[in-house]
């Protein structure tokens, strides 16, 4: 499918099966009784090992078993946790804007944030010898 030979359009995608995926993971754990905070968890923690398996392989083309990848995006998952905690403490409190207004701006800037970083550092390509040195 010529759509599908898009970065941006696999990157969607699979961000779009992600957040489906941990939506319906964590109801499911609720619904098995588990514990709120194991529940999202649980549903948080395989909905990033999903994300991760989907990028690497789908969206950029990479091996999954490369170590320093794996790190990158942990890393990277973790600062997109940091600006959504920074977003959602400090917007409403500096502009006294609603609480979902803070969320949707998160919603909108993380997926930003994390295309910028998988194509610029988590999945991008090495260059060659002859790259560095030209």
């Amino acid at each position: 499918m010529q759509i599908l030979q898009h970065k941006l359009i696999r990157f969607g995608i699979v961000g779009g099966g992600t957040a489906l995926a941990y939506v319906l993971l964590y109801l499911t754990f609720l619904a098995a009784d588990l514990p709120q905070v194991l529940a999202n968890g649980l549903a948080f923690l395989l909905a990033v090992m999903l994300q991760y398996v989907g990028q690497a392989a789908f969206t950029f083309g990479r091996q999954l078993n490369d170590f320093g990848q794996i790190l990158r995006f942990v890393v990277m998952v973790g600062l997109g946790f940091a600006s959504s905690a920074l977003i959602t403490a400090v917007l409403p409190a500096m502009t006294g804007t609603p609480d979902w207004t803070a969320a949707a701006i998160v919603t909108v800037y993380l997926p930003v944030q994390n295309y910028i970083f998988m194509t610029l550092w988590v999945f991008a390509s090495p260059f060659s010898k002859t790259e560095i040195t030209s």
